[in-house]
């Protein structure tokens, strides 16, 4: 990866996570509020466990911000654990965990250290380091937002959930999706989708679903075709699918695409006047407009991604996130110590985390695009990175 990376560390039922952030420039506008409005994002959701309200995800900065600005140092964050006890040991692995896997490859007689770093409490972590992600590339117009498009068997209509493919995403009421339970666009469907979690619920078992994540605003040039690694959309890929649970993603229409002919899966290029002028000076106020290249992408197909670059659209992503592996209707599993058939070891699990699991996306997406701009951009201060960005901004008018 490029200039922009990350450390975790910390156990589900420890003292808490801490996270060290390397790579993020000097002069970046940051307050510990703005990333616990992040973390208190991800802790919301209907079909969460009651450990949502136990804990309150508060990071606590430890280094890297002097005086509300980043330094250019390594950011170091710690959110600590409500929940943090003694915890006894397991010897019943639970049926799609990393709990079998984790102790066969360790040697391990206890299961307990493996589920405690699988947890995706880890994830609180990733929520932190994404907003610094997302604070950096609101300086340059990228916004990121997340929406519930299937959970268990309710599911947006198949025009409505491909539509941010085919054309600008702006028929999304992103703050309608905000104080959606479930991060649902649709008030019909959120009741369907409440519903179905209930139910499940009462029957002891968990559901599944599909999220879409988009990035707004970005430009043309992120990632590159030279490289196996370097190409954005295997990067995003690989920052998804390493969220727990989510076990498929696809980058504009994905798999739909298998259906169609090559002449009905590609987006048209076609000409479009400037319509807005850049201004002169490199040090554009937040939210000013782009500059409108000379042409555009008919529909958006490919997820704003073609041969491993950005090409100016919405970046479009969806994943599928499998049903939550505790069930409280416990599976049959076999006591690793005696070797005899028993019953998996369950603890407090949540339902459904599919809406939560679209927040943590948001993030793991934040921290790819940053990387990218950084790697594409470049600078060690807000000002320089920003001269570059509309240096650049400029010379694609050069055609």
């Amino acid at each position: 990866m490029g200039q922009f990376r990350f450390l975790t560390a910390g156990e589900s039922h420890g003292k808490g996570l801490t996270a060290i952030v390397e790579g993020m420039i000097a002069g970046l506008p940051l307050d510990v509020g703005y990333i616990n409005t992040e973390l208190k994002r991800r802790q919301q959701g209907y079909g969460r466990s009651s450990r949502m309200q136990l804990e309150e995800d508060k990071a606590e900065i430890i280094s890297g911000i002097y005086h509300g600005l980043t330094t250019g140092s390594p950011i170091s964050l710690f959110i600590s654990n409500r929940d943090w006890r003694e915890t006894e040991p397991v010897t019943c692995p639970r049926p799609g965990h990393a709990d079998l896997a984790g102790v066969t490859k360790y040697g391990l007689e206890d299961i307990r250290p493996i589920m405690e770093r699988a947890s995706a409490r880890e994830t609180a972590a990733r929520v932190a380091v994404g907003a610094i992600a997302k604070r950096f590339l609101e300086q340059f117009g990228i916004a990121i937002h997340s929406h519930t498009m299937a959970i268990g068997h309710v599911t947006l209509n198949q025009v409505q959930g491909l539509a941010s493919c085919h054309c600008q995403p702006t028929s999304i009421d992103w703050q309608r999706v905000e104080s959606s339970p479930v991060r649902c666009s649709d008030t019909k469907l959120e009741k369907e989708i409440l519903a179905t979690i209930d139910k499940a619920k009462a029957d002891g078992d968990t559901l599944g679903g599909i999220f879409e994540v988009i990035a707004t605003g970005v430009p043309i040039g992120l990632g590159s075709h030279v490289h196996w690694d370097r190409r954005l959309n295997g990067r995003i890929a690989q920052a998804i699918m390493s969220i727990n649970a989510v076990k498929g993603v696809e980058v504009g229409m994905g798999f739909a695409l298998a259906a169609l002919k090559g002449s009905q899966a590609h987006d048209i290029i076609e000409p479009r006047p400037p319509v807005i002028a850049v201004s002169q000076s490199p040090e554009r106020s937040k939210g000013e407009a782009k500059q409108s290249l000379p042409w555009r992408h008919a529909t958006n197909r490919a997820g704003g991604i073609e041969g491993g670059i950005s090409n100016g659209e919405p970046i479009v992503v969806r994943a599928v996130v499998k049903p939550i592996a505790t069930l409280a209707k416990l599976l049959p599993s076999v006591d690793l110590h005696s070797g005899q058939v028993a019953q998996a070891h369950y603890e407090r699990s949540d339902v459904c985390v599919v809406p939560a699991a679209g927040v943590i996306a948001e993030a793991m997406l934040a921290i790819v695009l940053a990387d990218a701009m950084l790697e594409k951009f470049g600078g060690d201060n807000l000002k320089e990175t920003n001269a570059n960005y509309h240096n650049y901004q400029l010379s694609c008018h050069r055609f």
